[in-house]
């Protein structure tokens, strides 16, 4: 593995851990697709450093249980916003 990818993916992973941010926010944040973020977060990390990829596999998992509410919410504000023009 290139040592590019290898510091994108520890970056992607620490950024992830720290502020137990979506795999979206970590794309929008780097400037990457969400399909690149979850094979560096998923494959890659486990080979460089399989301590930090079960941390970041942890914040991903409450992630996605969380992921109907935060879409509640954002429908929630759509519609709200309708109904204030």
């Amino acid at each position: 593995m290139k040592d590019y990818i290898e510091e994108r993916v520890l970056g992607i992973a620490d950024y992830i851990v720290m502020t137990k941010a979506t795999v979206r926010q970590a794309a929008k944040k780097f400037g990457i697709s969400k399909s690149t973020v979850h094979k560096d977060v998923t494959e890659r990390l486990s080979q460089i450093n399989p301590s930090l990829a079960l941390e970041t596999r942890k914040v991903l998992d409450i992630n996605k249980q969380e992921r109907h509410i935060r879409g509640g919410l954002a429908t929630r504000e759509k519609y709200l916003h309708m109904e204030n023009r």
